[in-house]
């Protein structure tokens, strides 16, 4: 009997996970292959050449009207479809031009406005929100800390897997010490609870559920701001309790910024480019800083030193 081979969007999911790629970048590059394929009426990417794929990312570009980095996310997926999962040796894959970027400042709220902003929260998102101010977090990596990840003996936090597959280590705030404490002792509760009930299963990193199968349902490796519902894992089906949902945290950041009435474009983001800046202007060296952010190249951290609190580029207007 011949075995029929896999139809190509479960290729492509096979070939993601065996990447160890996240689930975000699964479900982001099969939506763009998926939609590439149907924009040439679902014939298969083999028969499709150079001008295809330009004539797809100049539709986004003009119809769409997506932005450089959208498109770029766009042409990423097609070219990973062509060089590791269909293997395709065709020239024209390395040549196809990606869009070009504008070169933008990022958003900084100065001390106050964050002050204002973190006021303006409570409880959980509070606490996510000051994380991610006072450790420079990005917002997938807050919520995907594990409890084991909080080293208060050390004052530190432990990112793993962060952008690029990289760990890191940052700093901790004092001051949110007490918060942490009672975060994690409403987690163990929970725990406790999901355990009686026969469940208390945390997804685990990679193979690690096969290398230490009791490690899922051990408390220090519980996300330490877990969601309120159980759902099942999109990758096995297992029902587990997962990290609460990131639209949580923008909701309750959006509010925070309308309330505080801060009239710049904030989001969770900004509060990792105001760490940067703040301890920029606090004196310390653009390493420590490119380390704490974690930066492969210290240009990216660069971009910082040109937010800082100068108005102008430091120049003084003649008008005063």
């Amino acid at each position: 009997m011949v075995q029929r081979q896999p139809f190509l969007i479960d290729q492509v999911v096979a070939c993601i996970r065996a990447k160890h790629y996240s689930i975000r970048t699964e479900r982001v590059y099969v939506q763009w292959i998926r939609r590439y394929i149907v924009f040439h009426g679902t014939r298969h990417p083999m028969d499709l050449g150079r001008s295809h794929l330009e004539r797809f990312l100049s539709f986004l570009a003009v119809d769409g009207r997506v932005a450089a980095a959208t498109q770029n996310q766009a042409l990423a997926a097609i070219l990973f479809l062509y060089r590791d999962v269909l293997g395709s040796p065709l020239a024209w894959v390395d040549e196809v031009v990606r869009a070009k970027k504008p070169v933008k400042l990022p958003v900084v709220l100065t001390r106050d406005e964050v002050s204002r902003v973190l006021g303006r929260m409570e409880g959980t998102p509070w606490l996510m929100a000051s994380l991610l101010y006072g450790s420079g977090l990005r917002l997938m990596e807050c919520l995907r800390l594990r409890i084991k990840d909080v080293d208060f003996g050390m004052h530190q936090i432990v990112v793993h897997d962060g952008k690029g597959a990289k760990d890191r280590v940052t700093t901790l705030a004092d001051k949110l010490v007490p918060a942490l404490h009672t975060q994690i002792e409403r987690v163990q509760r929970l725990h406790e609870s999901d355990l009686a009930a026969g469940l208390g299963e945390a997804p685990l990193p990679y193979a690690l559920d096969r290398k230490l199968p009791s490690a899922s349902r051990e408390f220090a490796w519980q996300f330490l701001f877990p969601s309120k519902r159980l759902s099942a894992d999109p990758r096995d089906g297992v029902v587990r309790r997962h990290h609460v949902d990131e639209k949580v945290l923008q909701r309750a950041v959006k509010e925070a910024v309308r309330g505080a009435a801060v009239y710049k474009p904030a989001s969770c983001h900004t509060f990792r480019h105001s760490f940067a800046t703040h301890l920029l202007e606090s004196g310390y060296d653009i390493r420590t800083v490119q380390e704490l952010l974690g930066h492969s190249d210290v240009a990216t951290t660069q971009i910082y030193t040109h937010v800082l609190n100068r108005g102008g580029q430091g120049v003084r207007s003649p008008l005063d």
